[in-house]
């Protein structure tokens, strides 16, 4: 079954707790070392896990024992900290989104294809049972050919929640950047690639206040877009309107809804690995749920980056450094439509990711039955990162 992979892990916020239960859990990962700016705080995150050393950032991309860095850092540093890995010949699985900017994940896509590395990104949200089963309906043709679907995702703001909300108001924040990669992998992976995004953005207020914590009070600024909206064109003709706001009370909305010429399927939560799948066909009354049908079983934030562990040299893993470039492009350019009120077409593709089968993470080291552990590699070697292609263009 090979060796398990050494994982370093940069940036101990609240996220990283669900990734260090996952890594524990699954034999096929092991934590290595942990950095932050806050080494208390770094320190304080593994209490609980022998043998896992806190150094400084430098140290960790520099550690010859590490494969995989595991970028859990905020989204303006994601950049950085990627590229120190690929430059120290480390492979880069980071936190949604994979930059700020496409024109800085481009940076990451090429310096790790001119290192021979891969790179890998979160949401991994879609390789659970929900989204998943859901695409296995649709590639079985339940519903014939999609035609259409709905992406709604609605709240008042994180900042009544969230101690230290100043990020999700800055660029690489709002509810586009912070929730839509969810939404958008979603249906990338239920519709395939997008070609063309019409989009229109609103901020209701220039600060916000914290709710939570010391800074309970406190007035932040608010500098992006907190209600997007839009439509995304989908190479195969189908078309998917997008709402994410942090302007809106609640929504009796389903977070996604995929219709066909012969039916509609209700998709769960993509910000969660399962859920139920909901059919209902032309001349049905009602609504029935399907059987779980695919994806991993009874996964956490983790599972991707495990996944892309095992993924055989030269294939691109499901949760890719592609996918997570195309996603991005996506939203930077559904906001330059929004700003300039002209279509935008994009240029970047990705392969639509192989679907999972339905299996529990932790039964096998491979994401494919039959396929051998992949060697791991240290250093630079033979290009395995697809380069993204040119940036988009309005029309």
């Amino acid at each position: 079954m090979g060796q398990p992979v050494n994982v370093g892990v940069v940036g101990c916020g609240a996220i990283s707790a669900q990734y260090f239960q996952t890594i524990e859990r699954l034999p096929q990962l092991r934590l290595v070392a942990v950095a932050d700016l806050d080494l208390d705080r770094a320190r304080e995150a593994v209490r609980t896990y022998a043998g896992v050393d806190v150094t400084t950032v430098v140290e960790l991309v520099a550690d010859p024992r590490i494969d995989i860095v595991l970028n859990l850092t905020i989204p303006a540093a994601h950049a950085e900290i990627a590229l120190q890995a690929i430059a120290a010949g480390k492979e880069v699985y980071c936190e949604k989104p994979l930059a700020v900017t496409a024109a800085d994940a481009g940076r990451i896509l090429e310096a790790a294809g001119a290192a021979g590395l891969r790179v890998g990104c979160a949401p991994d949200t879609v390789l659970g049972t929900g989204t998943q089963t859901a695409r296995k309906a649709i590639d079985d043709g339940l519903i014939g050919r999609p035609v259409a679907a709905t992406a709604t995702m609605v709240t008042p703001g994180h900042e009544r929640w969230h101690p230290n909300p100043d990020f999700y108001y800055l660029p690489g924040g709002g509810p586009l950047l912070d929730m839509g990669p969810y939404y958008v992998t979603s249906l990338v992976t239920l519709l395939g690639p997008v070609s063309t995004v019409i989009g229109a953005a609103s901020r209701t207020r220039a600060k916000r206040t914290i709710g939570s914590g010391p800074r309970r009070g406190e007035e932040i600024p608010v500098t992006v877009d907190t209600h997007v909206t839009g439509v995304l064109v989908h190479a195969s003709g189908a078309l998917s309107t997008l709402v994410m706001s942090f302007d809106a009370a609640a929504t009796k909305a389903p977070n996604i809804e995929v219709h066909g010429e012969r039916g509609s399927l209700v998709v769960p939560d993509p910000n969660r690995f399962d859920g139920p799948v909901m059919v209902s066909g032309v001349g049905e009354e009602g609504w029935r749920t399907l059987p779980v049908a695919a994806g991993y079983l009874d996964a956490g934030r983790g599972v991707g980056l495990a996944d892309f562990a095992a993924t055989p040299p030269g294939e691109e893993p499901r949760a890719g450094g592609s996918l997570a470039y195309h996603v991005l492009d996506i939203m930077e350019s559904l906001l330059a439509s929004a700003h300039s009120g002209a279509a935008v077409t994009i240029e970047s593709t990705c392969e639509r990711p192989r679907p999972v089968a339905l299996l529990p993470p932790r039964a096998r080291h491979n994401p494919d039955p039959g396929t051998p552990a992949p060697q791991r590699r240290r250093g630079p070697g033979p290009a395995a990162s697809t380069a993204p292609g040119p940036r988009s263009r309005r029309r």
